[in-house]
């Protein structure tokens, strides 16, 4: 029986997700962060690398099943999916990612998959572009990417609440004073 949290934090570029994982880092007791990124192989051989990058993940998190250890992801496979699904690689991931999500909602957690959105798109802009925000020179983001992306992981959000009961499904709207929003985390989340 699960006693540990398994929590996935999702979202477009900026939409808070380092604020909100580092946040669960330090205030979850004995909680692991990981921040991935992907392969950055958009070819169709990427295909391959994600898929063997992720089940190996799925590998590593089984082996922590009632360890005590919760653990944080900023990132996993959900965002290859979404990248695949907006066209920004030159393959499908969706029959790997179903594999995947039909393993991952199995694992022996309290599972948590968290979308991080802005009711007020327009903020993404600001957001961006903000004095410390890191950007990555093999992959700057744009609004209108940004806002493509929101779109598609709450669409997927949906799809997940729809299949996976024993996923708790959350979505957050992040573009209201940061305290408000740490403490919808801390409800939901029940700690």
């Amino acid at each position: 029986m699960a006693n540990s949290k398994l929590i996935v934090v999702e979202g477009a570029q900026g939409a808070g997700k380092t604020t909100i994982t580092d946040y669960l880092r330090h205030t979850l007791s004995y909680t692991n962060l990981y921040r991935l990124c992907g392969t950055s192989d958009a070819t169709e051989t990427g295909l391959a690398k994600s898929t063997k990058m992720y089940e190996q993940l799925l590998d590593y998190i089984q082996g922590l099943e009632n360890l005590n250890i919760n653990l944080v992801f900023d990132r996993t496979f959900f965002t290859e999916e979404n990248y695949c699904r907006l066209g920004k690689k030159a393959y499908s991931f969706t029959g790997e990612y179903n594999k995947l999500l039909d393993r991952f909602c199995k694992l022996d957690f309290e599972i948590y998959y968290i979308t991080l959105y802005l009711k007020d798109k327009t903020l993404f802009s600001k957001r961006l572009t903000r004095d410390g925000k890191a950007v990555y020179d093999s992959s700057k983001f744009g609004v209108e990417n940004s806002i493509e992306q929101q779109e598609m992981y709450l669409k997927m959000s949906k799809e997940i609440k729809e299949k996976y009961p024993n996923i708790n499904v959350i979505n957050i709207k992040t573009d209201r004073p940061l305290e408000e929003v740490k403490k919808e985390i801390r409800k939901v989340i029940g700690y």
